[in-house]
């Protein structure tokens, strides 16, 4: 199996899959607490393909209760794993093809014997919703689940739970009363529905680990109260090198835009230096997850050489492990794996890899890429990500020829500051609210 075959099919059944959950989420749009007959055939299709699973007689009576109207909260959680069992086949299908063709290793997830923590007070929020239905929503029902948050986060095994039900209440009081929008988020709320139902607690402790981070690139996500960066990269150790990223993040207002918000991550010097110098490094007793994620500690890592990430790619990248994908991320959206791509014809529609043309994500204002840089670039080291029944490139470096000159031009580049003159210019203006926000916090706090 090529990858052009892999960019330009599907697994077998996949299509399938898609329209079993779709008809799961048409029913949590109209609620279950009412089903028509469409919604119930939707339900009884589910059923049907978990026949002769562990998850057969749970989700069967979880269908006969919602046509009793007596839904409780273990009939939805049998549903929501389910619905996540279904998009985890499906995710399984994608990544393994796609790993048979870069020829890449993946170890299995072992059994976990974690189990959901998700308080009462979430869960009946969560039951309210699902008998009500995304259309029943209003503006008292989405802010039931902002007025959990508090509680949530005086407990350190319910931050991770605090940010997701605070994340998907936003979004709900941005659509309330939703019975007036055009259209609604149907996967996307079923997706955090889903998650928040069956969050588990805290997993294993993280094992430690010494050795040398080659950067691969930088994977840029700004939100208007936030600003991360998810770095990718390989990490030897010893004889073995496997993918592995981190992730740092940083609170901010909607005012701090493009390159400025670097300056929020400023907590972060080695880590920024080595993405803006194109450094490896050297790290000794870093936390690193089965997942494959680094628990990014500074006073745990230190420069080293340089290393150029294309270099690395050709190199050292195509026989890198990748690491096992945890229960909850056996998602299609989620997959975001590493990938050079060379030899392609840039075009207005994608990337064209010989009769496959994968399509291009849009790119962050806090990074030099432009799409005149992608259009002219002959190689891209970036993330394949399968969404909406395609699959796509997001760049996180790219080689070009500018004014005739080769060029590599990669999303950190500005992790210490634009080091174009236009870009600089604009953001010693704009970085000036930074400092003076950040002034007026530290003065708030001292008080």
């Amino acid at each position: 199996m090529i990858l052009n075959e892999v960019l330009s099919g599907q697994p077998d059944g996949l299509a399938e899959v898609f329209a079993l959950v779709d008809g799961f989420d048409e029913a949590l749009v109209h609620g279950l607490g009412r089903p028509d007959e469409t919604h119930l055939q939707s339900l009884a299709d589910l059923s049907a393909v978990f026949a002769g699973s562990p998850l057969a007689a749970p989700v069967a009576d979880a269908i006969g209760k919602i046509e009793a109207g007596s839904v409780t909260d273990e009939h939805l959680l049998a549903l929501a794993g389910a619905r996540a069992a279904l998009l985890g086949a499906a995710h399984d299908a994608l990544l393994s093809h796609l790993d048979q063709a870069l020829g890449r290793s993946r170890a299995e997830f072992a059994d976990s014997a974690a189990t959901s923590v998700v308080p009462q007070a979430v869960r009946s929020w969560l039951r309210e919703l699902a008998i009500t239905g995304w259309r029943g929503v209003d503006h008292e029902i989405a802010a039931t689940g902002s007025r959990a948050v508090p509680g949530l986060l005086e407990n350190p095994d319910h931050r991770r739970l605090a940010v997701l039900v605070d994340g998907f209440a936003a979004e709900l009081r941005a659509g309330a009363p939703v019975a007036t929008l055009e259209r609604v988020p149907a996967r996307r709320w079923a997706d955090l529905w889903t998650r928040t139902m069956l969050l588990p607690g805290p997993g294993a402790p993280a094992a430690t680990v010494d050795g040398r981070l080659l950067v691969l690139g930088a994977d840029l996500h700004e939100h208007p109260t936030a600003f991360g960066v998810r770095v990718h990269g390989l990490l030897e150790t010893g004889d073995e090198v496997r993918l592995v990223r981190t992730t740092v993040t940083a609170a901010k207002v909607d005012t701090i835009t493009g390159p400025s918000v670097w300056r929020m991550l400023t907590g972060f010097p080695v880590l920024l230096g080595a993405l803006a110098g194109q450094q490896s490094l050297e790290l000794a007793g870093m936390p690193l997850t089965a997942a494959g994620d680094l628990l990014w500690n500074e006073s745990l890592a230190e420069a080293g050489e340089a290393a150029d990430p294309f270099v690395t790619a050709r190199v050292r990248l195509g026989g890198a492990a990748a690491p096992v994908v945890a229960p909850l991320d056996r998602h299609p959206a989620l997959i975001t794996e590493p990938v050079l791509l060379e030899g392609y014809k840039a075009t207005a529609e994608g990337l064209d890899l010989g009769g496959t043309v994968v399509a291009v994500d849009p790119l962050p204002a806090a990074g030099p890429l432009t799409p005149a840089l992608v259009k002219a670039s002959t190689a891209c080291i970036g993330l394949l990500r399968h969404d909406a029944g395609r699959w796509s490139v997001r760049p996180l470096a790219v080689q070009a020829t500018v004014r005739k000159k080769p060029v590599s031009v990669h999303t950190g580049d500005w992790a210490l500051g634009p080091t174009e003159a236009r870009a600089a210019k604009a953001e010693a203006t704009a970085g000036a609210a930074v400092e003076v926000l950040r002034e007026r916090a530290g003065r708030l706090l001292r008080k």
